[in-house]
C-alpha cells in the first residue's frame, strides 16, 4: 500500500506520522507461563508519499544477520528525506530467535515457519505467529525482501531467489553490487516472498552469512552489506536521493543441493571460491575418512557457481554439503 501525502502509517501497535519513526509490535498471544509473544516492528514513514518497502529478518531463529541489518538500515534512513515508507521487522519468529534455533522448539508440527507461512489463525502455534505477521503485512507492503543466511549449519554468499516476473528481477538487481547470483523460485506458498508475489506485490528472498561468518569482523561486514542493499533499493525506486548501484555480471539460474556421497571429513578444493563460474565436473570438495583416505568427491553438476558450503567439516553420507547455482546464462 503506497503511502499518500500527509498520511500516517500503522503496523501493529506502531503508528508513524510523515517524517517520523515509530516502534511497536505485531501482537500474537500468550504462552502458558504468561510470556507474551510479540513481533517487533519499526515503521519509518517518509515525509513524502511513495511505495512501502518491507524488510523481514529472522524468520529462522539462527539467522541474526537480518535483525542487525535492520538496525543499521534504520540508522541510515532519514524519515525526513524518505519518499514512501520502510517497515523493518527485525525478528519475524521471536520464539525461534530466542531459542537460537531454525524454528520454534515448542512446535513439532510446524517447526519451520518458512515452510508453513502464511500459517492460519487456528493452526499450530507457529501457524498463528505466521498468520499474525501476514495479516499485518499483506495490505501494507508493495516491495518486500526476506533476509536469510546459512544459520548454524553453513555459510551462504550473496544469492537471491525471485519469481522471474520483470518487477521481481528488477527488485533483485536493486540489491546492488555483488548480488548477481539470481535464481528462479516459483513457489506459490510457504514464505513471505511467495505469498506477497501471489497477491500482487513484489518480493524476493536474499541470502548472506551464516556460521562461518560470525566472527566480529565478518558479522559486521555481512550486516553492513545487507544494510547497504536496503538503502540501495530505496535509491533505485526513488525513495531516497542518491545513485543506486547494480550487480555486474548478473546471472540467471536454478538451485541444486549437493549431498555427501560418503561419510568423513569434508575438504573444499584448493583455489575455488564462492560465486565464481565453474565448468561441469570441476572439483568442489573431497571427503576423507578417519584414516585420511579419500572416500568421495563432490563436483560441479553443471556450468555455474556454488553460493553455499557447510560449516562443519565432519559429514555423514547424505548430509547437505553445498548449494549450487546451475547458470543458464547472463541477465540483460
Amino acid at each position: 500500500m503506497s503511502t499518500g501525502q500527509n498520511e500516517s502509517l500503522t503496523v501493529g501497535t506502531a503508528t508513524a506520522v510523515p517524517g517520523e519513526v515509530a516502534r511497536g509490535h505485531i501482537e500474537v498471544g500468550t504462552l502458558a507461563g504468561g510470556i507474551e509473544v510479540k513481533i517487533p516492528v519499526i515503521v519509518i514513514n517518509g515525509a513524502g508519499p511513495g511505495r512501502t518497502f518491507w524488510v523481514n529478518g529472522a524468520i529462522h531463529g539462527d539467522e541474526p544477520e537480518g535483525p542487525r541489518a535492520c538496525h543499521l538500515a534504520q540508522e541510515r534512513i532519514d524519515a525526513a528525506e524518505l519518499q514512501g515508507a520502510v517497515v523493518l521487522v527485525p525478528v519475524v519468529n521471536p520464539m525461534a530467535f530466542s531459542a537460537m534455533e531454525r524454528g520454534n522448539p515448542l512446535d513439532t508440527f510446524t517447526y519451520d515457519m518458512n515452510r508453513c507461512y502464511p500459517g492460519k489463525p487456528d493452526g499450530y502455534y507457529t501457524d498463528r505467529v505466521a498468520h499474525a505477521h501476514w495479516t499485518a503485512m499483506k495490505d501494507v507492503a508493495d516491495l518486500e525482501i526476506s533476509i536469510h543466511s546459512g544459520g548454524a549449519h553453513s555459510f551462504l554468499d550473496k544469492a537471491i531467489f525471485c519469481d522471474e516476473r520483470p518487477e521481481s528481477v528488477e527488485l533483485a538487481k536493486a540489491m546492488g553490487e555483488g548480488w548477481g547470483c539470481i535464481m528462479s523460485n516459483f513457489s506459490t506458498t510457504g514464505s513471505p516472498m511467495a505469498m506477497l508475489n501471489q497477491t500482487g506485490g513484489t518480493a524476493i528472498t536474499v541470502e548472506l552469512g551464516g556460521r562461518s561468518a560470525t566472527s566480529p569482523e565478518r558479522f559486521r561486514w555481512v550486516a553492513d552489506e545487507l544494510a547497504k542493499s536496503i538503502v540501495n533499493i530505496c535509491r533505485h525506486y526513488g525513495m531516497l536521493e542518491g545513485e543506486a548501484v547494480y550487480p555486474d555480471p548478473c546471472w540467471k539460474g536454478s538451485q541444486q543441493a549437493l549431498l555427501a556421497p560418503a561419510s568423513g571429513i569434508f575438504l573444499p578444493a584448493e583455489g575455488i571460491d564462492f560465486l565464481t563460474m565453474m565448468k561441469k565436473g570441476d572439483p568442489i570438495a573431497r571427503i576423507v575418512d578417519v584414516w585420511g583416505d579419500e572416500v568421495g568427491t563432490l563436483e560441479a553438476p553443471a556450468d555455474g557457481m556454488f553460493f553455499g558450503l557447510r560449516a562443519l567439516a565432519n559429514v555423514q553420507e547424505g548430509d547437505w554439503c553445498c548449494f549450487f547455482n546451475k547458470v543458464e546464462g547472463r541477465r540483460d
